[in-house]
């Protein structure tokens, strides 16, 4: 991973091999981000989304092997318990056109990664909501 910072927004390359989810939380950490939202496209050879059903509180994952171009790549960058909190959601297309997408649990570039991560002054934290089932942000 390389990047650049320009203020409140930083330019980010991901290179073939680096798992998205991984590079991400490792640079909130070193650049001390509380709350940012995020965007980036790219190409991807084997990702995991998952779709959470609300009626079960659970979430059910499916796993892609292949060439795929990522269509979107948006979310957020919170805290909870003092820790670096993503939420990120994913979809990426293969040499079809189909797309598959949902929220993103792992992504391993294949080529590149073009993310622009643009920080938020200030921080939300996250609460687990029982009702929902999922972690929320808490506004306090």
């Amino acid at each position: 991973m390389e990047y650049k910072r320009f203020g409140n927004k930083i330019v980010v390359r991901l290179d073939k091999g680096e798992e998205i989810l991984e590079s991400v939380k490792l640079l909130a950490v070193k650049e001390n981000i509380k709350l940012a939202n995020i965007s980036a496209l790219g190409a991807v050879c084997d990702f995991t989304v998952g779709v959470f059903k609300t009626k079960e509180k659970k979430y059910y994952s499916n796993s892609f092997f292949g060439d795929f171009e990522i269509v979107s790549l948006v979310g957020t960058i919170t805290t909870m318990n003092n820790e670096v909190y993503l939420h990120l959601h994913f979809s990426a297309g293969n040499d079809k056109g189909q797309v598959f997408g949902g929220h993103l649990n792992k992504a391993i570039i294949s080529a590149t990664c073009e993310m622009v991560v643009d920080i938020i002054d200030g921080q939300i934290d996250r609460t687990f909501d029982k009702n929902v089932g999922l972690n929320l942000f808490e506004f306090n």
